[in-house]
């Protein structure tokens, strides 16, 4: 059986949440594998709209394995307070239908509060993150000074882990003029909190492998997008995992031969959200309209996000390094009504032409944009389900993004509703 990967190919919002709602249906395992609760999806599912940042998407569907792999860093104060929300709108969850990872880093309290201390320290240079711990826990897991779920489980070990972990902390703290950290609390809340997590734990590689061998469908979930990367991303203004497909790999514990379907998924527009280049932001009243017309605000944040045309020239890019064989095109039904579209085909830095976004962000910083103009359309594409629904200037719009992103469309999203879909291949497809 073919297993897919979904990415976000833009700067994350990019609408996964419902194509991986959509995908999760056909699949028997839905396994999240990089980042934390900083990234938000939202379905909607017979007029019920669910909100999730770290659970699976596939933990609203009955009969389907949630896994949350070692990629992620978990803050288990924030795992359960969604499961109890979840719960409340109806949602079964028990160690039947969602695994943990073992060897998964947590995210403490120590985290949110140096990420906040150091947002405040870098004033204008911020770099505008969520302040949810994401970024200093993945630093402790690379400095393997990490507390990691398995660490609950045995006293001794959990001491030895405080310890390492406190001797870097609060040498840090003191250097930002924070008081250091109250070990003895620390400690009662992992205690606390450990039986409820270990209840869920398990060597997840194991598991999958096991699925594997039995012919079952896995997806793979990523979360915000690739622009984001740590290393292929808008550095510095990016999130501190790898976001891209490989990470599929590495962050559930299976070998990359378990890759089969690499899913893009991108919006018939570009956002982003927090700081950084966005060479096709628009301040206008253009960019006003993309912003009301697609609800444009963060799911966990709250944040505005900042838009702008259709950039091919980042989206082509990152489908080349995540080795897309297939996009998503979501929220097309946004443009409606426009007269006139631009898609950004290339970029001008200095007189000299680009055809991919430059590293130095010097460069980055003096990008315009090359645009080429289309005929918009003024029929509705919302809710179609067909090409046929479809007016022919849309179809024409979608047929060059492929051509300029050199990929395929392989779904197409007119709406958040998940059966608002136009399936042209299967990505689960042998």
């Amino acid at each position: 059986m073919a297993n897919v990967v979904v990415v976000g190919a833009q700067w994350g919002d990019e609408g996964k949440g419902k194509i991986v709602d959509w995908l999760s249906e056909r699949a028997d395992v839905i396994a999240r594998f990089q980042g934390g609760h900083n990234a938000g999806h939202t379905l909607v599912i017979g007029g019920t709209v669910f909100k999730l940042s770290l659970l699976p998407s596939g933990i609203v569907r009955p009969g389907k394995l949630a896994v949350i792999g070692n990629g992620v860093v978990l803050d288990p104060w924030a795992l359960f307070a969604e499961i109890d929300k979840l719960t409340a709108q109806g949602v079964a969850i028990s160690t039947e239908n969602l695994m943990i990872a073992e060897n998964t880093p947590l995210i403490l309290p120590l985290h949110q509060d140096l990420d906040r201390l150091r947002e405040e320290a870098a004033g204008k240079a911020k770099i505008g993150t969520t302040g949810r711990g994401i970024g200093p826990a993945y630093e402790d897991k690379v400095g393997r000074r990490a507390i990691r779920v398995a660490d609950l489980g045995d006293a001794e070990t959990l001491e030895a882990r405080i310890d390492r972990l406190l001797a870097h902390h609060d040498a840090l703290r003191a250097g930002l003029g924070a008081e250091p950290i109250d070990r003895a609390a620390l400690t009662a809340q992992l205690t606390a909190i450990a039986p409820k997590l270990l209840a869920f734990a398990q060597p997840v590689w194991k598991l999958l492998g096991e699925a594997r061998r039995a012919g079952k469908r896995i997806l793979f979930e990523g979360a915000q997008g690739a622009l984001l990367d740590i290393d292929f991303g808008t550095y510095p203004y990016v999130t501190s995992s790898t976001t891209m497909s490989g990470m599929a790999a590495s962050g559930t514990g299976v070998g990359p031969s378990a890759i089969g379907f690499v899913l893009g998924i991108v919006k018939a527009y570009t956002t982003r959200v927090g700081e950084g280049p966005f060479p096709t932001e628009l301040t206008d009243a253009d960019g006003e309209r993309l912003g009301e017309r697609g609800h444009e605000f963060g799911t966990v944040t709250g944040r505005k996000r900042r838009c702008g045309w259709f950039d091919a020239v980042l989206v082509r890019q990152t489908c080349a390094i995540s080795g897309a064989n297939g996009i998503a095109l979501t929220k097309l039904d946004v443009l409606d009504g426009f007269a006139v579209l631009r898609i950004c085909t290339g970029y001008e830095i200095d007189g000299t032409t680009y055809d991919y976004l430059p590293t130095a962000a010097a460069l980055q910083a003096r990008v315009r944009p090359v645009y080429e103009e289309m005929e918009g359309w003024q029929e509705s594409t919302a809710g179609a389900r067909s090409w046929a629904d479809l007016p022919a200037a849309a179809i024409k719009y979608v047929r060059r993004i492929e051509e300029l992103i050199r990929c395929p469309v392989a779904l197409l999203s007119t709406s958040p509703e998940r059966d608002d879909t136009i399936l042209v291949t299967d990505p689960f497809a042998d």
